[in-house]
């Protein structure tokens, strides 16, 4: 396995401003003569939580090695957070996969099955990542290479979706867009969910008393008004920020851990398998 921190804003001659991150962890089977040594895989991009005010230890590599275990190749992202403010995650997120197709031969990587999973404020990230790839803000930095950005399947984990007071969890919206009330209502993700959004796994759990459950069920309603597949799970008990819900990741929760399993099945259901 290779493992190695990519610069983005080097790999992409950009440059780094004050606060900023966006480094990606990668974790790649590569190519073994003995017996598969021209083997694509499937790559999964892991966008940890933390109310962009950090990025949960939590919830990167731990996931990594699971999806890794399951035979994807995974990039975890460090992406910016609070002072830094939109657009600059989704840019980093953006170019994160940029750099994954672009080098999709090198990285062992099936380039027409990128997905993408997101926590809490993670899958707002994910949100944005899937809706608004094509934003001015990325086509400014990018140029078409935006076109190389939207995942081709997106897995929110307890995610925040909605920027409206009622539901939203107000310190990840207010952390991402520093009072902004444009930028608010521009990244509120269920008014974003179109016919070309990608199809998504959605889960949550009742007892969220962090995230709503409300943001989720406006997901899943936002993907069935568009008209675009999306598979639901929304488990009775748990608290949030569960990650793997084992303890490994601190919150076990037997229950809740079938949701990595049943990804990966919906996942493979959709071609994400491994091609020699």
């Amino acid at each position: 396995m290779k493992t190695q921190i990519i610069d983005l804003y080097e790999q992409f001659g950009l440059e780094r401003k004050e606060h900023q991150k966006g480094y990606l962890s990668t974790y790649v089977v590569e190519g073994y003569k003995e017996y598969c040594i021209n083997r694509k895989r499937p790559a999964m991009l892991v966008l940890g939580g933390g109310g962009y005010q950090y990025v949960s230890d939590r919830e990167k590599e731990p996931l990594a090695l699971y999806y890794l275990s399951q035979g994807f190749n995974v990039f975890v992202l460090e992406y910016s957070v609070a002072p830094v403010t939109f657009p600059s995650a989704l840019i980093e997120a953006c170019m994160a996969m940029a750099y994954v197709r672009e080098n999709a031969d090198e990285l062992y990587v099936d380039k027409t099955h990128v997905a993408a999973v997101g926590f809490s404020a993670g899958g707002h990230l994910l949100g944005t990542l899937s809706t608004m790839y094509d934003c001015q803000e990325v086509k400014s930095i990018l140029g078409d290479k935006y076109t190389l950005c939207r995942p081709d399947a997106s897995i929110f984990s307890y995610p925040v979706i909605s920027s409206d007071k009622k539901i939203s969890h107000q310190g990840s919206i207010d952390n991402l867009c520093g009072g902004d009330e444009e930028i608010i209502k521009r990244v509120s993700i269920e008014k974003n969910i179109t016919k070309n959004s990608p199809p998504a796994f959605i889960w949550s759990t009742v007892e969220d008393a962090c995230v709503p459950v409300e943001n989720t069920f406006e997901l899943a309603l936002a993907y069935k008004k568009a008209g675009v597949p999306f598979e639901l799970h929304v488990f009775e008990n748990g608290r949030h920020a569960l990650s793997l819900a084992t303890k490994e990741t601190i919150y076990e929760n037997k229950a809740v851990h079938k949701w990595l399993k049943m990804s990966v099945i919906w996942l493979k259901n959709r071609g994400f398998d491994f091609i020699d």
